[in-house]
């Protein structure tokens, strides 16, 4: 996979509405990637939007979702996070799914299983935090001093970790062929709504991107109607 090695912030205009990218049919068809067969198994919206495997933050009830692809040594997935939160935070009606895509070596797939280990003692978020607010990129040993000061039980952590250990590698199969199918070449990467979004962006710019999707599903409902 592509590592992004420059800033991946992209206009919130006439580029982001061209990464347009509609539910139908199950499908997600995307203006910028051509849809191959085999990326209508990964690509449904229960698969992308809904996975009751994957943790969301937020509101989980909220009228939009943003699914977002990262990686905990990914700088500008740790230097968003706290932005990204209080957008979710003010906004109030948002579901922020967070999608384990660990594409910068092998630190990085310890830090998003041990991550998804943690919420089966109820601590993902606490875990989460911990890792994606560090200012440089973690080790193992750092990872479990970080989660040893979130709270987490260390010693169950690893007893998840084994005992699912099968599930866990599903979940980040499913995560990495839904970004490949996406198109996604590096981490963050984003679906707000229906909007296709390969890069980070501004506060202000995901206030607007998230606008424009709730504007979009209230025209959808409207033509329905």
């Amino acid at each position: 996979m592509k590592q992004q090695t420059t800033s991946p912030l992209i206009d919130t205009g006439p580029s982001r509405r061209a990464a347009l990218g509609l539910f139908g049919a199950g499908l997600a068809l995307l203006a910028a990637v051509p849809a191959r067969a085999e990326d209508e198994k990964v690509l449904t919206e229960a698969q992308v939007l809904r996975d009751p495997d994957i943790p969301v933050i937020g509101n989980p009830t909220g009228d939009i979702t943003v699914v977002e692809w990262f990686d905990y040594n990914c700088p500008y997935c740790r230097k968003l996070a706290p932005e990204l939160r209080q957008v979710v935070q003010d906004d109030g009606k948002v579901r922020l799914v967070l999608k384990d895509w660990p594409i910068l070596g092998p630190v990085s797939k310890v830090a998003a299983r041990m991550a998804l280990a943690a919420k089966y003692q109820g601590k993902f978020e606490a875990a989460h935090e911990a890792m994606i607010s560090v200012n440089s990129r973690i080790t193992e040993p750092r990872i479990a001093e970080l989660l040893s000061g979130a709270g987490l039980d260390m010693d169950r952590l690893k007893k998840d970790l084994d005992a699912n250990a099968k599930a866990i590698d599903a979940i980040l199969k499913r995560n990495n062929e839904q970004a490949e199918a996406f198109g996604f070449n590096g981490t963050p990467s984003f679906i707000v709504g229906k909007y296709r979004v390969p890069g980070a962006l501004s506060m202000d710019q995901f206030e607007q991107v998230i606008a424009d999707a709730r504007k979009a599903n209230m025209g959808r409902t409207i033509e329905k109607n």
